[in-house]
């Protein structure tokens, strides 16, 4: 007993604690990644998936990498829009990030 007290060496082995919290805790831990990672997420992947099925052929969108488009044809997993005058480029349904308001593409 040179290196420990006898207070000491008692305090450590009431601190044991019992399965019942540790249970608790992890429980509140996955309670809280749910409501703060998983849920928000699910719910963006929706969102998305109802966007991908609304598009049709007159729609002005912005893809992911930033090209802004008017959608020429509608596909069942891609589309073809027209970026420029003449320009057309085909692109997976995927890759569209949103819908623009009809006429803003000639407002830039």
């Amino acid at each position: 007993m040179f290196l420990i007290s006898d207070a000491m060496a008692e305090g450590a082995a009431a601190q044991g604690g019992g399965g019942i919290e540790l249970f608790v805790m992890i429980g509140i831990f996955f309670a809280i990644m749910y409501f703060m990672i998983i849920r928000p997420q699910s719910k963006r992947q929706k969102e998305h998936q109802k966007l991908i099925g609304s598009l049709s052929k007159g729609d002005e969108v912005e893809t992911t990498g930033g090209m802004l488009g008017k959608i020429i044809n509608v596909g069942d997993n891609a589309l073809q829009i027209e970026v420029s005058e003449g320009v057309i480029i085909k692109l997976q349904k995927n890759s569209i990030s949103k819908v623009l308001p009809k006429g803003s593409l000639k407002q830039d």
